[in-house]
């Protein structure tokens, strides 16, 4: 069956195992168990959800047209595919992915900025 595996960008986080016995979306996949990867249109429209395919990627369907098209826009290498998009085939494969810096990255940070930003009240 097919297994998928997430790892993080953080090295202290342990990698997300994934048994999927008939395949299925990635998206879907990702949700049931809360994977480290950022999600925002879910419809192959703004690349938020990029990934690196470190092994395994024989295991996903094809891209279709609006997934190249996007992919196409970062000028991604082949590795590359939106987790929105890719769906996994069923059969007997391992498939090894992380999340790509880049829009999680800024998120972060402005998260982190936010939280440390004080302000001065003159009454």
């Amino acid at each position: 069956m097919p297994r998928v595996i997430i790892l993080s960008r953080h090295a202290s986080a342990a990698p997300i195992e994934i048994d999927a016995p008939e395949g299925g979306a990635l998206v879907d996949l990702c949700d049931a168990r809360l994977a480290p990867i950022p999600f925002s249109c879910r419809s192959a429209n703004c690349g938020a959800c990029r990934v690196e395919i470190l092994e395994g990627a024989d295991a996903l369907c094809a891209p279709e047209a609006e997934e190249r098209a996007i992919l196409a826009l970062f000028a991604s290498p082949p590795t590359h595919r939106l987790a929105c998009s890719a769906k996994v085939k069923p059969g007997l494969v391992t498939l090894r992915l992380r999340a790509i810096a880049g829009i999680a990255d800024a998120e972060d940070e402005a998260k982190r900025a936010s939280s440390t930003v004080t302000t001065n009240h003159d009454d």
